[in-house]
């Protein structure tokens, strides 16, 4: 086990460089399974949860190939289509293997993530489209079997948007009969991503970033070569933490557009921020003020933001109200904040921040990856020792962060945790 001990009290200052997204190259190194060919995915990050979607891939029997900053995929051969709890469980991710398998070889079964009750799970959405283009689906111990002799294209209506049930769906639909309309879809950047990748391929796919996807289906799909977007979210992160400690920072290799949301909030926030190409220069404001936010799916303010602007809000000039409009739960971070000074009081799907002059550092616990993040960033403002502890959920989702934020002046280090 590990943990991050941080000196805080310095501003973050200098150029840092934004990684490839992974939740934009998950679905990505999935979607090889519809090909004949080497794939040849450039800008992926080196994390946990894409040495886990590779080991997932080569468990099927494709080739993998991971190289610095890149991967290299082959399935012309797929001799399983069985995707274990063992896997399925440290990354709910994984799902989106379904549609692919499904439409490739008639056939899969994928393991529930994280075993979890089916009716209380986004996944249900999945199974239900896949239904209605013709497949047969069986849930019994733990894992989805489904099986169709060809998918067939359907008008698909999600109740609710879901990003990886449209990216299932529509990776699903690359190889089915007829045309498959998508109503509802997610319009997060990395849906478009992985529509731009899959139309290297040879599908026919349009209106990817829109609520409306049409995708006609094809009888094959080939290998390709395609660059991963830049991660919004490691971006966001970065620009919280640049204007949380009233620091000067420019963000390259990123698409200032999709964290438009976000930029919109820290100006009224107080931040000097300045676009410039593919980068953001952020200069944060002497005097933070107290702002409101409300998570919705993009393009409005992604909840993977929430946790990182609640640890901002805590040291703002004023009270905010902060609400989590897309999972619940999302608001266990809120305890170790408060262990470390905040006052933060919460009201069902509403925290209500009152910002104080500065934090101080405790040790504390991540309990997920964005709560993680949160917690460096409440670290960098307080003036005394943070450490925190179950650090490897920030392995999953932000490349080499304490080393970014060393490369900006921060007193940031990991070590071993001594029992």
């Amino acid at each position: 086990m590990e943990k991050i001990i941080i000196q805080g009290g310095r501003k973050l200052e200098g150029t840092v460089s934004i990684s490839g997204a992974k939740n934009s190259a998950l679905p990505i190194m999935a979607s090889a399974l519809l090909t004949r060919g080497w794939n040849y995915f450039s800008n992926i990050p080196d994390l946990k949860d894409i040495h886990t979607m590779a080991q997932l891939l080569r468990g099927f029997g494709v080739e993998v190939i991971e190289k610095k900053g890149a991967v290299k995929i082959r399935a012309d051969k797929i001799r399983h289509a069985e995707a274990p709890y063992d896997l399925v469980r440290t990354m709910r991710a994984s799902v989106v293997v379904l549609g692919p398998l499904l439409a490739r070889l008639g056939h899969a079964r994928v393991s529930l993530p994280g075993g979890c009750a089916i009716g209380a799970r986004p996944i249900d959405r999945h199974l239900k489209a896949f239904q209605e283009m013709g497949a047969d689906i069986k849930v019994e111990g733990g894992y989805v079997e489904a099986s169709s002799k060809k998918l067939k294209g359907a008008r698909i209506v999600f109740d609710d948007i879901t990003v990886t049930g449209t990216e299932n769906v529509m990776m699903a639909a690359t190889l089915a009969d007829g045309t498959t309309i998508i109503e509802n879809a997610a319009r997060e950047p990395e849906v478009p991503d992985l529509a731009e990748a899959l139309n290297k391929m040879g599908a026919r796919i349009t209106g990817a970033g829109t609520d409306t996807i049409t995708i006609e289906g094809v009888d094959e799909l080939n290998g390709t070569e395609h660059q991963i977007i830049p991660d919004r979210i490691e971006a966001g992160t970065f620009l919280m933490g640049a204007c949380m400690t009233r620091g000067n920072v420019i963000l390259q290799n990123m698409i200032p557009e999709h964290v438009s949301a976000l930029v919109s909030k820290l100006r009224e926030v107080g931040a000097l921020i300045v676009e410039e190409n593919h980068s953001l220069h952020i200069s944060g404001p002497k005097e933070i003020k107290s702002v409101d936010i409300s998570t919705h799916p993009y393009p409005g303010f992604a909840t993977d933001f929430q946790a990182q602007f609640m640890a901002l809000m805590t040291v703002a000039n004023g009270t905010s109200m902060i609400s989590e409009n897309i999972f619940e739960n999302r608001f266990m971070h809120v305890g170790e904040l408060n262990r470390m000074g905040a006052d933060i009081k919460l009201d069902r799907n509403t925290a209500v921040v009152k910002g104080i002059p500065h934090l101080s550092g405790a040790p504390v616990m991540a309990t997920d990856l964005r709560a993680s993040a949160c917690l460096i960033l409440a670290g960098l403002v307080a003036p005394d020792i943070t450490e925190i502890h179950r650090v490897y959920h920030l392995d999953r989702g932000y490349e080499r962060i304490e080393k970014k934020f060393r490369h900006l002046g921060a007193r940031v280090k990991r070590a071993k945790v001594k029992y």
